[in-house]
């Protein structure tokens, strides 16, 4: 296997914490004591991420530079399609020369990305200037480091370079525009893991001349944004056969989240005829995807009429799903009623699914076992459980996480 990513950390405990966030979204990841020329000539990698440690911390900034340097030249002779460059978040080591190194050696028009900010641990980074716990680094512990203290706080004026700040209006596309043209490095506000993901997924429609720089914060967005990356279709595919008013509201809040909801009348369902053109009339729009959006949800309707069984709903909406999946597009499923999920994996062939986590208490996620589409990852729901938000949380794993 040849990995896609490679991390590249100054010393092993960084190559480990960002390695992990790897891990926790479902990529395949070893982690090797030395650099990325032993880890490649050991001739046993079986990973889509390796991470490596250049062991720089303490070197000068020009033994660390060609430290560096040298890893990323053995990533480029490998064919490694994205790096990411770990530093670590109070700035120590050396932190300019290793970034300078490492994009000079990435890509003739690379753009190195850079926000050391790790909201779970108090890193923010603010106007350029990083902060933990609301304090500037220079007034911690780090500016005090016995071997590598920190003394300067603003990352921009350390690394000479343009400051992104983003606004709440700025989408990804936005943000990526803004970075595009701020220069071969650039460094982006963040106090929020919500601004990570943000960031991310402009680093991603940036492309692959895009180097990414950060703590364990960033690391744990761009395995999310890398994984999203429809190489395995890119539509996540509900199926919601509950009347239950819970799951009825989970599918509201999954609408006002983006959601295409497709709802055929009770009389469309009843009869054979009118049931075979509708369902033609939503492949087609599936087929031309210029007004289905990522995430789509076939509800079971409300209302009822004489005749029309949950039973035969339920296999109904199992048909279309399996046609839906025919197309290539499906990425993952989501199931939420019991006669739902089951009609849905009869009709895909499927006998049971290999359980791999949870996306919240009591909401399984898996890959299907047997059938033509064995390994697709599959969320299942009972009908009246859960948060309001589950079904969103339910498509961003499926959409955020790596399956084999």
């Amino acid at each position: 296997m040849k990995p896609q990513i490679a991390i590249i950390a100054d010393d092993l405990t960084g190559a480990g914490d960002s390695a992990v966030q790897f891990v926790r979204c479902g990529w395949e990841t070893q982690l090797y004591v030395g650099g990325s020329e032993e880890a490649f000539a050991l001739g046993d990698m079986q990973a889509q991420v390796v991470s490596v440690n250049s062991n720089s911390r303490a070197m000068s900034p020009q033994a660390a530079a060609q430290a560096v340097a040298r890893e990323m030249q053995t990533f480029r002779r490998h064919d490694v399609r994205h790096v990411f460059k770990k530093v670590d978040s109070t700035l120590r080591g050396a932190f300019a020369a290793e970034i300078e190194a490492a994009r000079q050696q990435w890509h003739e028009n690379a753009i190195a990305v850079v926000c050391p900010a790790y909201p779970a641990t108090g890193r923010t980074l603010e106007n350029g200037v990083l902060l933990v716990n609301g304090t500037p680094v220079t007034e911690t512990s780090a500016g005090t480091d016995p071997v590598t203290p920190v003394t300067e706080s603003s990352v921009p004026v350390m690394l000479d370079c343009n400051l992104v700040s983003p606004t709440q209006d700025d989408t990804p596309a936005t943000l990526a525009q803004k970075i595009g043209s701020g220069g071969a490095i650039v460094v982006v506000d963040a106090r929020t893991d919500a601004d990570l993901k943000r960031l991310a997924q402009a680093i991603v429609m940036l492309g692959e001349r895009a180097l990414p720089v950060g703590a364990g914060g960033l690391a744990m967005a761009m395995a999310a944004a890398w994984a999203s990356e429809p190489d395995s279709g890119d539509i996540v595919l509900a199926v919601v056969t509950s009347q239950h008013s819970a799951t009825r509201a989970q599918v509201t809040a999954l609408q006002a989240h983006g959601a295409t909801v497709l709802t055929a009348e009770p009389q469309v369902l009843g009869d054979d005829v009118l049931w075979q053109s509708w369902q033609q009339q939503m492949l087609a729009r599936v087929a031309r995807g210029d007004d289905v959006s990522r995430i789509l949800v076939l509800l079971a309707p409300a209302r009822q009429v004489p005749g029309l069984t949950s039973a035969l709903v339920a296999r109904r909406l199992g048909q279309l799903a399996l046609a839906i999946v025919r197309t290539g597009k499906v990425r993952g499923l989501i199931a939420t009623g019991g006669d739902g999920a089951e009609q849905v994996m009869t009709a895909l062939q499927a006998t049971g699914i290999r359980l791999i986590d949870e996306v919240s208490g009591g909401v399984p996620l898996g890959t299907l076992i047997g059938g033509e589409y064995a390994g697709m990852p599959i969320v299942t729901k009972a009908g009246g459980f859960g948060s309001e938000n589950v079904l969103i949380q339910a498509a961003e794993t499926l959409t955020e996480r790596k399956f084999k």
